[in-house]
This record gives C-alpha cells, sequence and structure tokens, in this order.
C-alpha cells in the first residue's frame, strides 16, 4: 500500500462492506455520471465503477494516478486540484452525482464547491464526524452554525451512519460520518444571494451569546432603531439568540437587510 501524505489530508478506506454501503448512499445507476473527489487507492472508485454508467475521478496525488489507471481503465482518472478545477467542465454537463473520501482540512471549501450552481443531483461525502453532526444539526443544538444554515439553505442534509477511525489507513484522531445531500430544487436563497447570505450568516453566528438586535447592530454599524426596524420586518424577535434561527428566517432577515439599504457583498 502507498505511504499516505500528510500534507494531502489521505486516510485511506479499504474496508469493502463500508465502501459499498457509501456507494448504495449515493444511488447511482448504469444512466449515472458520478464525479468522484480523491479516488485514492481507488477502493469507492471500484465500488462507484460497479453501479454508475461512468464514473470521473479527481486525482490531486499524481504519484497514485498510474496504479488507478491499471486497476480501473474504465474510470477516467483526471490529475488536478478538486478544489482549482471546474467540476462541470471535468465532468461534460451539469447531470451527475458526487462522491468522495474527502480530506479534513479542505471539508468546507469542498461542501461549498459542491454546492456552486448548477448543483449535482446528490453528494455524498466521508467527512469528519464533527462536521457531519454540524451540518446535520437542528436549530437550538450546540452543533447549529454557520456551516449549518449555509448548507441547509441549499440542500437537505442527512448524517447516515459513523465510521470509526479504525477503519482507515493512516488512523485518524477522530471518527468520520457518511453524509448525504441532496440540493433544493428551490433554495431558500437565489444563487445571486449566496454571497450577501454567507456573510451575513458567518457575521450573525460570530455574536452568537449575543442578542439578536446587538448582532444586528454590530454587523451592520446601524443604530438600535434601524436594526429593530429590520428585525420587525423579518417578524423576528429581537432578543432571540442567532442559533436558534431557522434557515427560513435567516433568508427572510437577509432579504430585510437588503431592503434596508445593507449591500452584503
Amino acid at each position: 500500500m502507498p505511504r499516505a501524505k500528510k500534507r494531502l489530508g489521505q486516510h485511506f478506506l479499504t474496508d469493502p462492506r463500508i465502501l459499498a454501503r457509501i456507494a448504495d448512499a449515493l444511488d447511482a445507476t448504469p444512466a449515472d455520471t458520478v464525479l468522484e473527489i480523491g479516488p485514492g487507492l481507488g477502493g469507492l472508485t471500484a465500488a462507484l465503477a460497479a453501479r454508475a454508467g461512468r464514473v470521473v475521478a479527481i486525482e490531486k496525488d499524481r504519484s497514485l494516478i498510474p496504479a488507478l489507471r491499471e486497476r480501473l481503465p474504465a474510470v477516467s482518472v483526471v490529475e488536478a486540484d478538486a478544489l482549482a478545477v471546474d467540476w462541470h467542465e471535468v465532468v461534460g454537463g451539469p447531470d451527475y452525482l458526487v462522491a468522495g473520501n474527502i480530506p479534513y482540512n479542505i471539508t468546507s471549501p469542498l461542501l461549498e464547491k459542491a454546492l456552486e450552481p448548477p448543483r449535482p443531483r446528490r453528494i455524498v461525502f466521508l467527512v469528519q464526524r464533527e462536521v457531519a453532526e454540524r451540518v446535520s444539526a437542528e436549530p437550538g443544538t450546540s452543533e447549529y452554525g454557520a456551516l449549518t444554515v449555509g448548507v441547509q439553505a441549499q440542500a437537505r442534509a442527512q448524517l447516515l451512519f459513523r465510521v470509526p477511525a479504525g477503519a482507515f489507513v493512516p488512523r485518524p484522531k477522530v471518527d468520520s460520518a457518511v453524509l448525504q445531500l441532496e440540493p433544493l430544487a428551490t433554495p431558500a436563497i437565489s444563487d445571486d444571494s449566496r454571497r450577501g447570505f454567507r456573510r451575513l450568516v458567518v457575521g450573525i453566528f460570530g455574536f452568537r451569546r449575543k442578542q439578536l438586535l446587538r448582532g444586528i447592530r454590530e454587523l451592520t454599524g446601524w443604530g438600535s432603531d434601524l436594526a429593530a426596524a429590520v428585525l420587525a420586518r423579518a417578524a423576528l424577535d429581537g432578543a432571540e439568540r442567532p442559533e436558534r434561527l431557522t434557515v427560513a428566517q435567516f433568508a427572510a432577515l437577509l432579504a430585510a437587510l437588503v431592503d434596508a439599504g445593507w449591500v452584503g457583498d
């Protein structure tokens, strides 16, 4: 087995039962194209290729590519940085599914990229358990935060099952979990509003222990009267805490802020 590269965050999963469960979660058919992020040794790649009509895999580690191409000649292996390339160009169109055992250190940017429009029909990522719990969290819980709201505004998130650290080589310091995302037909925010929404959510959760009225004042620099008027327009209580707001309420808050002249960009 090739030695995992720490700088690339590599942890190889070889258990065929777990790999099969991950591939099954994607629910690919012979009519589907699957984009895999970081195939590594090709265990998940093989499971995906057995189910999908076409698999395209993006691998950054060039030392792994010859073995992947030899083992799985029907798979198109692309040497590239998954964060730097256009996924739609790589697969050749907007209709595809995404899967991968992704590095812990770039999970958030990969989630953001996976949800760039036009979005894939389904995404299944093996991620750090804590991240999966945060992404799938409910309002009012300690795990609920900016990452939760940002993802759930665009997709239905579900933690499917956990994978122990001992299943990987080398063994990571934390457990993992399989996260399934189903992009929404009608997201809570428009594609043009994604940047402003992100700024709002990240900014407000920077004051998560403060009341919403104070958080809006801190974020915008506005006085109490204008901040209170914006909250009233969004039908929100200024004494509420950010972690109790639903995704829909955050969307309503963004609309009220924009109407009042706030520039989220």
